[in-house]
Protein backbone atom coordinates (compact mmCIF):
# COMPACT_ATOMS: atom_id res chain seq x y z
CA UNK A 1 0.00 0.00 0.00
CA UNK A 2 1.30 3.47 -0.93
CA UNK A 3 0.41 6.68 0.89
CA UNK A 4 0.97 10.39 0.56
CA UNK A 5 0.64 12.22 3.87
CA UNK A 6 -0.04 15.95 4.07
CA UNK A 7 2.83 17.88 5.69
CA UNK A 8 0.46 19.26 8.33
CA UNK A 9 -0.25 15.69 9.43
CA UNK A 10 3.47 15.02 9.77
CA UNK A 11 3.93 18.15 11.88
CA UNK A 12 0.97 17.16 14.06
CA UNK A 13 2.58 13.76 14.58
CA UNK A 14 5.70 15.47 15.90
CA UNK A 15 3.78 17.76 18.24
CA UNK A 16 1.67 15.09 19.96
CA UNK A 17 3.22 11.65 20.39
CA UNK A 18 -0.09 9.94 21.14
CA UNK A 19 -2.15 11.64 18.44
CA UNK A 20 -3.75 9.95 15.46
CA UNK A 21 -1.10 11.44 13.13
CA UNK A 22 1.60 10.02 15.40
CA UNK A 23 -0.05 6.59 15.17
CA UNK A 24 0.08 6.89 11.39
CA UNK A 25 3.82 7.64 11.48
CA UNK A 26 4.36 4.65 13.81
CA UNK A 27 2.62 2.40 11.28
CA UNK A 28 4.81 3.76 8.49
CA UNK A 29 8.00 3.25 10.51
CA UNK A 30 6.81 -0.32 11.20
CA UNK A 31 6.61 -0.96 7.46
CA UNK A 32 2.82 -1.21 7.20
CA UNK A 33 2.82 0.97 4.07
CA UNK A 34 5.15 2.85 1.73
CA UNK A 35 5.26 6.61 2.08
CA UNK A 36 5.72 8.83 -0.96
CA UNK A 37 7.33 12.25 -0.69
CA UNK A 38 9.24 14.88 -2.65
CA UNK A 39 12.28 17.01 -1.90
CA UNK A 40 9.90 19.97 -1.80
CA UNK A 41 7.77 18.36 0.90
CA UNK A 42 10.88 17.61 2.96
CA UNK A 43 11.95 21.24 2.59
CA UNK A 44 8.49 22.36 3.69
CA UNK A 45 8.62 20.08 6.73
CA UNK A 46 12.02 21.46 7.73
CA UNK A 47 10.85 25.04 7.20
CA UNK A 48 7.68 24.57 9.25
CA UNK A 49 9.47 22.84 12.12
CA UNK A 50 11.91 25.76 12.31
CA UNK A 51 9.07 28.21 12.87
CA UNK A 52 9.55 29.83 16.31
CA UNK A 53 6.01 28.91 17.39
CA UNK A 54 6.61 25.26 16.53
CA UNK A 55 10.14 25.27 18.00
CA UNK A 56 8.69 26.20 21.41
CA UNK A 57 6.82 22.89 21.39
CA UNK A 58 9.20 20.66 19.48
CA UNK A 59 12.80 19.62 20.06
CA UNK A 60 14.87 20.04 16.89
CA UNK A 61 16.20 16.49 17.26
CA UNK A 62 12.66 15.07 17.05
CA UNK A 63 11.96 16.94 13.83
CA UNK A 64 15.38 16.04 12.46
CA UNK A 65 14.79 12.35 13.14
CA UNK A 66 11.57 12.38 11.11
CA UNK A 67 13.20 14.24 8.23
CA UNK A 68 16.12 11.78 8.26
CA UNK A 69 13.72 8.83 8.37
CA UNK A 70 11.78 10.27 5.44
CA UNK A 71 14.98 10.71 3.44
CA UNK A 72 16.11 7.16 4.21
CA UNK A 73 12.86 5.22 4.13
CA UNK A 74 10.25 7.08 2.08
CA UNK A 75 10.02 6.83 -1.69
CA UNK A 76 11.10 10.23 -3.01
CA UNK A 77 9.71 11.19 -6.39
CA UNK A 78 11.06 14.01 -8.50
CA UNK A 79 8.99 13.95 -11.66
CA UNK A 80 5.43 14.98 -11.01
CA UNK A 81 2.70 15.57 -13.52
CA UNK A 82 0.61 18.71 -13.32
CA UNK A 83 -2.69 18.31 -11.49
CA UNK A 84 -5.23 21.12 -11.34
CA UNK A 85 -8.10 19.66 -9.32
CA UNK A 86 -7.96 22.13 -6.41
CA UNK A 87 -7.86 25.90 -6.10
CA UNK A 88 -4.95 25.51 -3.61
CA UNK A 89 -1.57 24.98 -5.33
CA UNK A 90 -0.24 23.09 -2.29
CA UNK A 91 -3.13 20.65 -2.54
CA UNK A 92 -2.44 20.22 -6.24
CA UNK A 93 1.16 19.35 -5.37
CA UNK A 94 -0.09 16.60 -3.05
CA UNK A 95 -2.45 15.33 -5.73
CA UNK A 96 0.39 15.36 -8.28
CA UNK A 97 2.61 13.38 -5.89
CA UNK A 98 -0.17 10.86 -5.33
CA UNK A 99 -0.74 10.49 -9.07
CA UNK A 100 2.95 10.18 -9.94
CA UNK A 101 3.50 7.56 -7.26
CA UNK A 102 0.30 5.63 -7.89
CA UNK A 103 -0.68 6.20 -4.26
CA UNK A 104 -3.56 4.23 -2.86
CA UNK A 105 -4.35 7.01 -0.37
CA UNK A 106 -3.76 10.68 0.21
CA UNK A 107 -4.09 11.17 3.98
CA UNK A 108 -5.09 14.69 4.96
CA UNK A 109 -6.60 16.69 7.77
CA UNK A 110 -10.04 18.18 7.58
CA UNK A 111 -9.68 19.83 4.16
CA UNK A 112 -13.23 19.82 2.89
CA UNK A 113 -12.33 20.74 -0.67
CA UNK A 114 -10.00 17.75 -1.01
CA UNK A 115 -12.27 15.43 0.92
CA UNK A 116 -15.05 16.45 -1.47
CA UNK A 117 -13.03 15.02 -4.35
CA UNK A 118 -12.99 11.61 -2.57
CA UNK A 119 -10.80 10.14 -5.36
CA UNK A 120 -8.35 11.80 -7.72
CA UNK A 121 -6.60 9.88 -10.48
CA UNK A 122 -7.15 6.61 -8.63
CA UNK A 123 -6.01 7.84 -5.21
CA UNK A 124 -8.56 7.78 -2.39
CA UNK A 125 -8.52 10.96 -0.31
CA UNK A 126 -9.11 10.22 3.35
CA UNK A 127 -8.62 11.67 6.82
CA UNK A 128 -6.15 10.23 9.31
CA UNK A 129 -9.01 9.07 11.53
CA UNK A 130 -10.75 7.26 8.68
CA UNK A 131 -7.53 5.69 7.43
CA UNK A 132 -6.65 4.36 10.88
CA UNK A 133 -10.19 3.08 11.43
CA UNK A 134 -10.24 1.22 8.13
CA UNK A 135 -6.64 0.18 7.48
CA UNK A 136 -4.30 1.11 10.27
CA UNK A 137 -5.17 -0.80 13.37
CA UNK A 138 -4.08 -4.36 13.73
CA UNK A 139 -6.82 -6.94 14.42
Amino acid sequence: MRLVIDTNILVSALLAATSLPAQLVVLWRAGRFDLLTTAEQLDELMRVTRNPKIRKRLAPAVAGRLVNDLRALAITLDRLCAVDASSDPDDNDLLALAAAGSADFLVIGDKHDLLGLAVCEGTKIITVRDFLAQYGRQP
